[in-house]
Order: C-alpha cells, then sequence, then structure tokens
C-alpha cells in the first residue's frame, strides 16, 4: 500500500500538527505560489516555506483539488508554523506536518519516491505470482480451474457466464448479484467488449471471452486488480477455444460411429438392447448421441425424445426410420403409430379372419420383438422350433410370406386395432 501521511511524519519525525494524516501521499509538490492548485492532480503532499503570505481560502482550496497534506518548513522565514495556518487546516481537515530545518525537502521527496517504487514493484511481484497461478490452475483444472483460483486471488468473488447469462463455473456464487441488466447493456454497447463498475462498495468487472457466444467473465472484489482479470480472461480465451476444438472432434467421432451403426457395423459402449430418439438438444450424462442429417440422435434406454421401438446395434438403421416417423406423426413413441392409423373399413377383420386366436397372438408376440426367435419364443413360453411352425401355419393361411415387411405392417397395424 502506498505510504500515508501518518508513516512518513513517523519515519522523518515531523511534528504533526493538524488533520487528517491517514491518506496515501501519491506524490511530492514544492511550491510558494499563493494558489497552486491549477497545478495539481491530486494526492500530492505540498511542500512550502511560507514565503508568501497565504490568502483566505488557501487551505479550502487545496482540500477541493485533493491534497492530501501539507509539509510547513521551519528555520528559514518562519520559526514556527503560523497559528492561522494550523486552525485552517484543522478545520478543513487537511493534514499539517511541520518540517524543521534540519529536514531537507528533498529527503521527503526521497522518502515518498522510494516508498511508491517498493509499492509498484510488490504490486508487480504480486501480479507476477498471480499469472502463474493462474497459468498452473489452466493446466491442472482447466476453466472451472482458472474461475476458482481467480476468485480466491482477489479475495472475492468470480464466475463464468455462458451466452444466455447462466453461470458454468463460479467462487462464491452466493455474493453473485444479479447482472441481468448489466449484461445487456454490455451486449447491446455496439461491440463493447468490457465493462467495470462498482456495486455496494465492490468493483465488478465484465470481460467478454472472444464472443458472447464463449460467455462473459464476470469478476468482483474490493480489491481491484485489473492485470490479474485480463490475465484470467486471456487464459480463459485460450481454454474455452480449446475445448471448442476438442468438442468439434468429439461431435465428429460419434457422428462417425453413427454412420457406422446406419450400415450395419458393432460401436462398443452401446447397450444390448435400447432406442433410438431424436432429441432437440444434446444430453447430459453418459450416454451415446450424434448429429446426423440435421438430428441429434441419442441411442439410450431412456430418454425424453420422439423414440423408436427396441433395437440391437444391428438394427439402429430402423429404429432410427423409426423415430424419425414418430415424430412425423407428432407421437413420442414409434409403438403409439399404430393407434393413430386409420385402416379401411373392415381391414383387420378380412387380414385376421383365417387366424385363430394362438396364431393371433403369435404373431403379435412375434412382431413384437421385431421377428427375433429366441426372444419371442421365450416371451410364448414355447420351443423357437414350436414358434416356427406357427408361423408358417399363419403364412400358409394367409397365403403370403413373413418376410414380407409389407405384410408384416399390416398384421402388426390390424393385431393392435384388434386389441383396442
Amino acid at each position: 500500500m502506498p505510504i500515508t501521511l501518518r508513516e512518513l511524519a513517523r519515519t522523518l519525525r515531523l511534528p504533526v500538527l493538524a488533520g487528517d494524516v491517514t491518506k496515501p501521499v501519491g506524490w511530492v509538490h514544492g511550491t510558494e505560489l499563493a494558489d497552486p492548485t491549477p497545478f495539481l492532480e491530486g494526492g500530492e503532499l505540498l511542500l512550502t516555506t511560507g514565503l508568501r503570505p497565504f490568502s483566505a481560502g488557501y487551505v479550502e482550496r487545496l482540500v477541493r483539488a485533493g491534497v492530501v497534506g501539507l509539509g510547513f518548513g521551519t528555520g528559514l522565514g518562519h520559526d514556527e508554523v503560523p497559528r492561522a495556518l494550523v486552525e485552517a487546516a484543522a478545520d478543513a481537515g487537511l493534514g499539517l506536518v511541520e518540517v524543521p530545518r534540519e529536514v531537507p525537502f528533498i529527503a521527503i521527496s526521497k522518502a515518498v519516491s522510494k516508498a511508491i517504487a517498493a509499492d509498484e514493484y510488490a504490486a508487480l511481484t504480486r501480479t507476477s505470482e498471480g499469472q502463474r497461478a493462474l497459468t498452473r490452475a489452466a493446466v491442472r483444472a482447466g476453466v472451472g480451474g482458472v474461475v476458482r483460483r481467480l476468485g480466491q486471488w482477489i479475495d472475492g468473488w468470480a464466475v463464468l457466464l455462458d451466452a444466455a447469462g447462466r453461470p458454468v463455473h463460479a467462487h462464491n456464487p452466493r455474493l453473485v448479484p444479479d447482472l441481468t441488466a448489466e449484461l445487456a447493456r454490455l451486449t447491446t454497447a455496439g461491440g463493447l467488449a468490457s465493462a467495470a463498475f462498482e456495486l455496494d462498495g465492490v468493483h465488478v468487472f465484465l470481460q467478454v471471452l472472444g464472443s458472447r457466444s464463449r460467455g462473459v467473465l464476470a469478476v468482483g472484489t474490493t480489491r481491484p486488480d485489473l492485470g490479474i482479470v485480463n490475465t484470467a480472461a486471456s487464459l480463459l480465451v485460450l481454454a474455452l477455444a480449446q475445448n471448442d476444438s476438442a468438442d468439434a472432434a468429439r461431435r465428429e467421432l460419434r457422428a462417425g460411429q453413427f454412420r457406422m451403426l446406419l450400415a450395419g457395423l458393432v460401436v462398443d459402449g452401446l447397450p444390448d438392447r435400447f432406442r433410438v430418439f431424436l432429441a432437440g438438444e444434446p444430453p447430459d450424462g453418459d450416454v451415446f448421441w450424434a448429429e446426423h442429417d440435421g438430428d441429434i440422435v441419442v441411442l439410450t434406454t431412456e430418454f425424453d425424445g420422439f423414440a423408436s421401438s427396441e433395437v440391437d446395434t444391428t438394427e439402429v438403421a430402423r429404429g432410427y426410420r423409426e423415430a424419425r416417423q414418430a415424430r412425423q406423426a407428432g407421437l413420442r413413441r414409434f409403438e403409439d403409430l399404430a393407434g393413430h392409423v386409420r385402416l379401411p373399413d373392415g381391414f383387420a377383420d378380412a387380414l385376421l379372419r383365417p387366424l385363430d386366436e394362438e396364431t393371433r397372438e403369435t404373431l403379435r408376440v412375434w412382431l413384437a420383438h421385431h421377428g427375433a426367435w429366441d426372444p419371442a419364443a421365450t416371451a410364448l413360453g414355447v420351443h423357437r422350433h414350436t414358434l416356427r411352425n406357427r408361423v408358417r401355419k399363419a403364412e400358409q393361411a394367409l397365403g403370403r410370406s413373413m418376410d414380407s415387411p409389407g405384410l408384416r405392417a399390416e398384421l402388426w397395424l390390424a393385431l393392435h386395432r384388434e386389441g383396442q
């Protein structure tokens, strides 16, 4: 922290005569002007020997200009500090110290300059340490690690917001205020990439990370360090860009695997039986999904989407067709499609008339298992050969082969209608 007037007086043994001496000294300036305020920036300690008489309002003008203190040299024109000046400084709250002749003004300038240099070096060292800490966090823990380490380093809060303003990673999330209005202003500010403001004594920084699609870094602290915030933002831009590249590679890999499944090739890691779902957005969790022909396709047992009947890894092409048919009909599951298809009057009765009840039930179970012999036989509680004989009997009664997809579809619709 910069040296205060009190610390400077203690170091150089300068008597404190009046006013607030707790303010930091930003610079030292010697002057004998009756009104030096046009040449000041604020934060200065003025040094004077009082060669000119002080006019009315001198101290008030110094306070308005942001002067933090006045050092009055004695032993030259004045043996002691004028009483009127002491009283004016006390009334205005301006820090006033006596500078005896044995303490040259240059010693005060050197002391302040040395303190400022030490403070700047400490700030630079801290910034350098913070940059190294953030870099280590980026390497070890990625995006979330950078956000958490930043929040710890600034002793405040930090949050990474996605394009919709939702928190993705955060440190001290309970301290994060509602930033909706500020984010909206940032979005509509003609391409503005950052913003800084104060909320309830907390300095808040917003930084767009390359583009709004990647998100916004929001930081709040009572000890602002813009260098650390900028370093964190740069690391996050790099980390998010790497994530984008990795995500693109994973998406392409999954798309390739799905094309293999459509071609009938087996891909490891899928359940034995599952459904093909068409979803509105990529799912969370450890399930297989891919983008194909404008669709987000999810292969799992349960999911909120338009679903095929159950398939295995060799039947994905059929499942994909069924899921698209369900979506086109506005139904959640493909099995519900049969109940929404209008059959010609008398069609179901005419088709099923040659079949007895046992044969109808056999076909209903067999078709529900997609013509798979062993699962259907198990469900019926008969031997596989018995099932084959019953299906063959149905073919003979109908005079058509069960190898025909059209016959299977007609039977499925008719049997489903009969069961309603």
